[in-house]
């Protein structure tokens, strides 16, 4: 029996609405958003980024969850992954008795007709949504729209006979789904991470290559069967939706360059399309860093989100070009005045620094966080700045 898929929530938001403002609600942050997004207390000053933390497509998803959670409490109820990349919002869906088959490489083939899954904000491949048709169990969709809008445009590429380029990271589970789509509409794909492959990719284009070393160096990154010399003749552009949107732009730009350089002005169109699919909140955030940082005397900045939260690193590549940056997981890692723990740009490991924090004199903090990184937690994180500049130490 085909499952029975809800995309819509379960019409129980209101009931799970108290327990959600009590999870991540924050009354700090309110007041500070309400003072023109400043806090100033003693010899500190906090300035929020005017668009930060949860964005829609997140919030919903985390509301269908606890709607789900409620409307099943006898069931099994799986999540086919994170539901998004913050590690405090994972770990109270767990408390709350709700499963990650990525736990169990076993645990899809052992689904039952009863038992509920919940698909992510980043949506799942073809591959694993057939899996779970197969078992018959219920869904629950919360793929963000900003998502769906991509994979339209990649089935459209598809169906034209396009290869999706798609600007993003391979192992993320919203490209991986994404590139599911065009293998799925009979398409192919072609994954680029940053400027150095996709300008790799532009000198093929331009003017050919050595096919066997293309081949293998985006061996994990294309479509199966993918032939760079029939593959790049027609190109659709698309993106992961939370990486830099002024990366993704200039990467767009260099491959269209490269196709007016092959074919043509006069015939570009029949060779090359491209769609807006950049992310509007993931843009809001971006924007909103970069303003705060062009408007107010920031000494240092932090910004609060999962380390494989693809939007916050890029909110933190953003603030590291022109302020001493600190990308914290969560307010736990603001340890005392003097010790941070926090990953630095570019880094894949964690690292603990010291004398972080101004020992005297005034100082102003820019704060930001990630798409999926809740009220509560950057509320926290602002407390813990006031106790460390009154003198406390909030140890």
């Amino acid at each position: 029996m085909p499952s029975l898929i809800f995309r819509k929530g379960l019409d129980l938001k209101h009931a799970v609405a108290g327990m959600l403002a009590e999870n991540y609600h924050s009354a700090v942050v309110d007041r500070i958003k309400a003072e023109e997004f400043t806090y100033r207390t003693g010899r500190l000053t906090v300035h929020l980024a005017r668009e930060f933390g949860f964005c829609y497509g997140v919030d919903r998803a985390v509301d269908y969850a606890y709607q789900t959670r409620k409307r099943f409490p006898d069931r099994a109820v799986f999540l086919t992954g994170e539901i998004i990349h913050n590690p405090h919002v994972n770990e109270k869906l767990r408390g709350m008795g709700i499963a990650f088959l990525s736990d169990d490489t076993g645990a899809v083939d052992r689904l039952q007709p009863s038992d509920v899954v919940i698909l992510p904000a980043f949506g799942v491949t073809m591959a694993m949504l057939q899996q779970l048709d197969q078992r018959g169990c219920t869904l629950i969709d919360t793929t963000c729209g900003s998502v769906l809008n991509v994979w339209k445009n990649v089935r459209r590429y598809a169906e034209g006979g396009y290869t999706s380029i798609i600007h993003g990271k391979v192992w993320h589970e919203e490209t991986q789904a994404t590139a599911s789509q065009a293998v799925e509409y009979g398409g192919h794909y072609l994954v680029v991470l940053n400027h150095s492959e996709t300008a790799y990719v532009c000198d093929y284009i331009r003017g050919g290559g050595d096919r066997a070393e293309f081949l293998e160096k985006f061996s994990t990154a294309m479509s199966p069967s993918f032939n760079p010399d029939r593959d790049l003749q027609h190109i659709g552009l698309a993106n992961q939706t939370t990486m830099l949107m002024s990366e993704s732009l200039e990467l767009g730009e260099l491959v269209k360059a490269s196709m007016q350089a092959r074919y043509g002005e006069s015939e570009i169109a029949k060779h090359f399309q491209a769609f807006d699919t950049i992310c509007s909140a993931t843009q809001d955030r971006q924007d909103a860093v970069i303003t705060l940082l062009r408007e107010k005397p920031i000494d240092l900045m932090i910004v609060i989100g999962g380390y494989n939260s693809s939007n916050t690193c890029n909110l933190a590549r953003i603030c590291a070009t022109s302020r001493p940056t600190f990308h914290i997981a969560d307010p736990e890692c603001l340890r005392s005045p003097e010790e941070i723990r926090h990953r630095p740009v570019g880094a894949k490991q964690e690292v603990t620094s010291t004398g972080w924090l101004p020992p005297a004199d005034a100082v102003t903090i820019g704060l930001t966080s990630g798409a999926s990184t809740p009220d509560n937690l950057v509320g926290a994180a602002i407390a813990k700045l006031e106790a460390f500049c009154l003198g406390d130490g909030g140890s």
